[in-house]
């Protein structure tokens, strides 16, 4: 956690750019009893009814001191569109040193999905452009693309969308117009702000972490 802190505190450095990355799934859903037409001054109305038409995943990363944000969706989440996620972000900014990326401890995001789709030339090169941070076990609250999958649900994923193609233009238009607009991600939660609202956690690793207060 405090190797995560401490990477969120630092100043913005093109040559290390620091990424959240994550995956969620994104759920088809279609109307089974047609919608009637809008009516001038009313709001628009829908059956209760439904139908569940498979479902998608969508891979996104954020850099929260830009504003910069890259989306794709595939019908699945395996290593191979992980390699092809990590192929466009490191095509994206190729005079970084390093790219630093956030995220989970997911078995499909690690370099071996580089070398399971590319020649071992190319996946080590691949793989020279990162250095990934992982979140703690249970922790995803860490990672901010956490925070934009939040604005993504209540904000895009809020209705029905009944195919991938459609879906996949409903959302990369949300992360682009959020992206012109430079919607940036304020992080407040610092080291010391762990040590002391998470103080019983650290005690239990050692008890000098202890803090007394005056009574």
């Amino acid at each position: 956690m405090e190797q995560l802190l401490w990477l969120y505190a630092l100043p913005y450095d093109p040559a290390y750019p620091v990424f959240c990355f994550d995956e969620r799934p994104c759920f088809l859903i279609g109307d089974t009893v047609a919608t009637r037409a809008m009516q001038t001054g009313q709001v628009r109305k829908e059956h209760y009814a439904y139908e569940k038409l498979g479902s998608c995943a969508l891979l996104a990363a954020i850099q929260p001191l830009t504003g910069y944000r890259l989306g794709q969706v595939h019908a699945r989440r395996t290593k191979k569109e992980y390699t092809l996620f990590m192929q466009a972000l490191a095509a994206a900014f190729p005079q970084a040193v390093k790219l630093r990326v956030v995220q989970d401890n997911l078995n499909t995001h690690d370099v071996s999905a580089f070398y399971e789709h590319l020649p071992a030339d190319e996946a080590r090169t691949l793989a020279q452009r990162f250095e990934f941070f992982y979140t703690p076990k249970s922790a995803s609250w860490l990672n901010m693309i956490e925070i934009e999958f939040s604005a993504l649900a209540r904000l895009c994923l809020n209705r029905r969308i009944p195919t991938m193609e459609e879906l996949t233009h409903e959302v990369l238009a949300f992360l682009a117009q959020r992206m012109v607009k430079r919607i940036k991600i304020d992080w407040q939660f610092s080291i010391q702000n762990a040590r002391t609202k998470l103080n019983s956690h650290y005690v239990k690793v050692h008890s000098g972490n202890q803090i007394f207060q005056e009574t």
